[in-house]
């Protein structure tokens, strides 16, 4: 798989590349857990580089949530 470079991500995290870290890091962590794959990766892949190509394709999003 390419390199992904982060400041091509910044539109699918609003901009900021602060909540593309913090997205990265939480579906990292969800793969590392035992969470399935969104996108086809070598088992050797890590889970971190797994994450931003999620992010690359689509597959993971950032939403805002509305506080109460």
């Amino acid at each position: 798989m390419a390199y992904i470079e982060l400041e091509g991500l910044l539109d699918r995290s609003l901009g900021s590349i602060y909540k593309l870290v913090i997205l990265a890091a939480k579906r990292a962590l969800q793969i590392a857990e035992g969470q399935p794959k969104l996108v086809a990766a070598p088992a050797s892949m890590k889970p971190s580089t797994v994450a931003l190509h999620e992010i690359a394709a689509g597959k993971v999003v950032c939403v805002v949530s509305k506080k109460a």
